[in-house]
């Protein structure tokens, strides 16, 4: 899953670089049983698949319904996978079934100072496959971002995740920091009728708010990027 930080130019300019990260602690999600030994690996084959087949069919408006119904790994529960495996900060979830199979796609800044992307079974969360991610050169950018907008923090991935949960079931979480040159965690979620809902958490505060109107249409990129996604 590609890291969608905005990066303002005045906000990257006055970011402090340098300092530690720290895991954020994810309470009360324990993922399934068989997330505590798959995420024991450090390494996964590659070739590994989701234990969760979503069915292709015509109706693709009811698609994204399918997934969310589908798996049984909350975001909350990737999050607190996706820790074991590579302690640091979860700044990205995504509830992916563009593979064999459907996986959370999880990027996290370890305290290596590292980029890790990791790919959990949807189903049971065990790693299917982590990688260093060596090819960004955001990374710096991205890093800072990150500390300057989680200092201080109250609510991590996890949190976010929670708060949105009662308006549909979470298929996305990512911080962003282009919202007035703030930081704040974008949650998407989706209802069992196939609305699709975008929300801001304030990492600060913990605050959940909907997402502007031209944010809930998908043309949120104040930088204009065109790349047609929101993650």
């Amino acid at each position: 899953m590609k890291r969608h930080l905005i990066i303002a130019t005045t906000a990257a300019a006055a970011l402090i670089a340098g300092g530690t990260v720290s895991a954020m602690a994810v309470s009360g999600d324990s993922a399934p049983s068989a997330a505590a030994a798959g995420a024991q690996h450090t390494t996964a084959d590659d070739s590994a698949r989701s234990s969760i087949h979503v069915q292709d069919e015509d109706d693709h408006d009811q698609e994204d319904v399918r997934e969310a119904k589908a798996a049984k790994v909350t975001a909350p529960q990737a999050a607190a996978a996706a820790l074991k495996a590579v302690p640091g900060t979860v700044t990205g979830l995504d509830l992916d079934a563009d593979r064999p199979g459907l996986v959370w796609d999880a990027d996290v800044l370890g305290k290596d100072g590292k980029w890790h992307e990791i790919t959990l079974d949807a189903g049971n969360a065990r790693v299917l496959n982590q990688h260093v991610d060596e090819e960004d050169g955001d990374d710096s950018d991205d890093t800072a971002v990150v500390r300057d907008g989680l200092k201080g923090a109250k609510a991590d991935a996890a949190a976010a995740a929670r708060a949105a949960n009662g308006h549909g079931t979470v298929t996305s979480v990512e911080l962003d920091d282009g919202h007035k040159a703030k930081a704040a965690w974008e949650v998407e979620t989706i209802t069992k009728d196939g609305k699709e809902h975008k929300f801001l958490v304030d990492p600060q505060s913990g605050k959940l708010t909907a997402a502007p109107a031209h944010d809930q249409d998908g043309d949120n990129d104040s930088d204009d990027d065109n790349d047609g996604q929101d993650d």
